[in-house]
């Protein structure tokens, strides 16, 4: 299906969650693993009352689904999620239980449930985990450094998928912030994580295979695609010609439009959202159209052509030659130089247009 920008959530895969360290990261560990539906769930030899979007079980699975090892680092990172408001947790002090609630739960879409009909967990890299597209946006508002599970997980929430307002959705699932945010920039996303240039650069050499960059021309700035984002069909990244291609039939339709920005990245931003409309019937068009098969040899016979030329008297028709010389036309009958035979006046039937191809060729 389509996950377009207008919709308030996003899949993602629980065989994929946000790599390296970050709340975002912990948290979206956490939402995986809590129960799809209401039911009774079986920790070791307890059985616990769980309702949608929570967990009840010890430290040591609490630190087995966040990946870290020490007890105090775990509860220090739930403290760190409740106060941000992500998630409410409770530790009795007696019997070692530990509750967690996801509080950013999106109810209208659970993800694929575990198999059984009496489970409640769902399988550990089974199925989506579908979360607030604005989940990320709470940090970005409190000036939070991003650490970078934040930044992987951000990306992916503001991936589109053949939204109206950005053409290059229409080529594979890409990155767009807000209605004027389809291309990017290093110095926007920097100026959003609290990062150096330099480090929102290595962020994307490392994670090259997931959201690959391509520059546009100029200023403008560049496209970021999201290769594993579920789409349901296949998709293949554009070429840069096709992403050109594109980007120049957008600015012939923006050619006449009034911005008063003088910024480049500014402008393109808005030409994308105003005219993507315009150049997505062409995206279709050539994606549609089939592949062109390449021979090495060709199936029929070439058309060769020559050019003849034959001297003539008119040849020695100048005004002044390269050395100097001065002399005048002979031209006669108000005819040109040609090629074949002059048979006389007024029948003259010599020449390329009476079908006669006479004289030296040329190769």
């Amino acid at each position: 299906m389509k996950c377009l920008l207008k919709y308030q959530w996003v899949k993602l895969p629980r065989s994929q969650m946000p790599q390296g360290k970050g709340v975002m990261g912990a948290w979206a560990r956490l939402a995986s693993r809590a129960a799809f539906r209401n039911g009774q769930a079986r920790y070791y030899k307890y059985i616990n009352q769980i309702t949608i979007g929570s967990w009840a079980g010890g430290i040591v699975g609490l630190k087995s689904i966040l990946g870290i090892k020490n007890r105090n680092k775990a509860l220090d990172m739930m403290d760190r999620l409740a106060q941000m408001g992500y998630i409410d947790y409770e530790l009795d002090p007696k019997t070692k239980k530990l509750t967690y609630q996801i509080k950013d739960w999106v109810v209208q879409c659970s993800g694929e449930p575990c198999m059984g009909t009496e489970a409640v967990y769902a399988t550990q890299g089974y199925g989506f985990l579908c979360l607030p597209r604005n989940i990320t946006q709470r940090l970005a508002e409190a000036h939070y450094h991003f650490d970078e599970s934040d930044a992987w997980l951000d990306l992916w929430c503001h991936t589109v998928w053949q939204d109206p307002g950005n053409a290059f959705s229409h080529m594979a699932p890409s990155i767009q912030f807000g209605k004027y945010g389809a291309v990017l920039t290093l110095e926007t996303l920097g100026h959003r994580w609290g990062w150096e240039k330099t480090k929102v650069w290595r962020f994307f050499k490392k994670h090259a295979d997931a959201f690959p960059l391509q520059k546009l021309p100029g200023s403008f700035g560049c496209l970021i695609f999201n290769t594993a984002y579920p789409t349901g069909v296949p998709f293949s990244l554009p070429e840069p010609a096709q992403v050109k291609r594109i980007l120049e039939g957008i600015r012939i339709w923006g050619r006449n439009a009034h911005i008063e920005s003088a910024c480049d990245h500014e402008r393109v931003n808005h030409w994308v959202a105003w005219y993507s409309r315009k150049v997505i019937p062409q995206i279709s068009q050539t994606q549609a159209a089939p592949a062109v098969t390449s021979h090495r040899v060709a199936v029929s016979a070439p058309l060769i052509t020559r050019a003849y030329f034959s001297p003539c008297r008119h040849c020695k028709s100048f005004n002044e030659d390269c050395q100097g010389i001065e002399g005048t036309s002979p031209v006669e009958f108000e005819l040109l130089p040609r090629a074949g035979p002059k048979t006389g006046l007024p029948a003259d039937t010599g020449g390329i247009e009476y079908g006669t191809f006479e004289g030296i060729p040329l190769w």
